[in-house]
């Protein structure tokens, strides 16, 4: 059965129950398997029969291992892990990867040792020849189906597993042409060929290994996927330019978080709604992103002047209110505006009065205020706002 994906997010309860299936259906065939060929090889009298059968137990650890995994990767978030629980499959797939690479060199050893002390005894049965072709077939079964589901999932932890299936198979395919040569008088047949499985097998080992460590190391999306999350981002109304850009995958899922400039002067409302439009067009533009946080911005922050150390609004009205006390005006402020930009505090005035005044009094008033707080430089009025009462 091959699974074909048609949705761009899965649900951590079919996630969980995918993954325990396949690690189920697994286990239980490899133990019946083993148990079979356990039994033919000492009945039949092939000592690689019953070989492969060790290597077919290592396979129960593996599912075992993907059964436990997946049994707490998709618990929901904790104090814990606030992130959730998906590496508990990354750890898995390293794991498993790791066992892939032992089994690799364990069967290259064994034929090079094969190759030096050639084994000579009772010819195997016939029996034992057609179980070895039977495990092959079911063994390649069991990685379709577990490649397939892995595939859908994107799950690393299951296409370890699945390729810890193919090398099974690898593994009986020697078994099968040993017994076949080892009957014909082609003693070194089987050695040979083993050597250069062994080989692939650490190779994929390796492979799935190091991407596993990448991962554990937060190793962000490709390029490709880069491109496009800046590309989705920029075509979101409102959204001047991005920055600091960085993401990471987390089992099956990736997570990013992101800088978005805007425009300098936007309410924090209208600025949050542009976060949340750019975290909802993610999702669904993306498909493995499933957490994105969105940090609004004035201004490139890694190029401008920082406003770190510039007081907050109760210090910094303490101080205008204060300065402004000593302007004498027939008006009061009911508002003000701070835009903390290019290291300054831009200050936008609110003010009311109960009679009109001229524009050459409003000149005034202006150059009297902004004269009253010309002790603290980083205070600049950039605009004043006349009402009536």
């Amino acid at each position: 059965m091959k699974y074909e994906s048609s949705q761009t997010t899965l649900t951590a309860n079919v996630r969980g129950i995918l993954t325990r299936r396949t690690a189920l259906i697994g286990a239980v065939t490899n133990f019946s398997l083993s148990v079979i060929q356990v039994i033919v090889g000492i009945i039949g009298h092939s000592q690689a029969l019953v070989a492969d059968a060790m290597h077919t137990f290592s396979d129960l650890l593996a599912d075992g291992v993907a059964y436990w995994a997946a049994s707490h990767a998709n618990e929901a978030p904790d104090s814990e892990h606030p992130y959730g629980h998906a590496r508990f499959e990354t750890a898995a797939a390293l794991g498993i990867a790791s066992l892939l690479t032992l089994v690799g060199i364990g069967i290259s050893w064994s034929a090079v040792e094969r190759l030096i002390h050639p084994d000579v005894g009772v010819l195997p049965s016939t029996l034992t020849i057609y179980i070895s072709g039977i495990t092959i077939l079911a063994k390649e079964a069991l990685y379709q189906y577990a490649v397939s589901v892995a595939n859908y999932l994107k799950s690393d932890m299951l296409r370890a597993s699945a390729w810890h299936h193919r090398s099974d198979a690898f593994s009986s395919l020697i078994v099968f042409f040993s017994l076949i040569g080892t009957r014909a008088g082609w003693m070194y047949l089987d050695a040979i060929a083993a050597a250069v499985v062994g080989l692939m097998i650490v190779r994929i080992g390796i492979d799935l290994g190091t991407n596993a460590v990448r991962e554990l190391v937060d190793t962000g999306l490709d390029a490709k996927r880069l491109q496009a999350i800046r590309d989705t981002i920029l075509n979101v109304g409102g959204v001047k330019d991005l920055h600091m850009l960085r993401t990471r995958r987390l089992g099956g899922i990736a997570i990013a978080d992101v800088h978005v400039i805007v425009e300098p002067r936007l309410s924090v409302s209208e600025g949050h709604m542009i976060g949340l439009v750019v975290e909802e067009r993610l999702k669904q533009s993306v498909d493995e992103l499933q957490d994105v946080t969105v940090h609004i911005d004035p201004e490139d922050d890694e190029v401008n002047p920082s406003c770190l150390g510039l007081p907050l609004r109760a210090e910094a009205t303490k101080f205008l209110l204060s300065a402004w006390n000593a302007v004498e005006q027939p008006y009061d402020i009911t508002h003000l505006n701070l835009h903390y930009l290019e290291g300054h505090i831009e200050v936008e005035v609110y003010l009311k009065f109960v009679t009109v005044i001229e524009a050459a009094k409003m000149q005034n008033m202006f150059e009297s205020l902004q004269q009253a707080i010309s002790a603290r430089p980083e205070f600049v009025i950039t605009q004043i706002y006349f009402g009536y009462k």
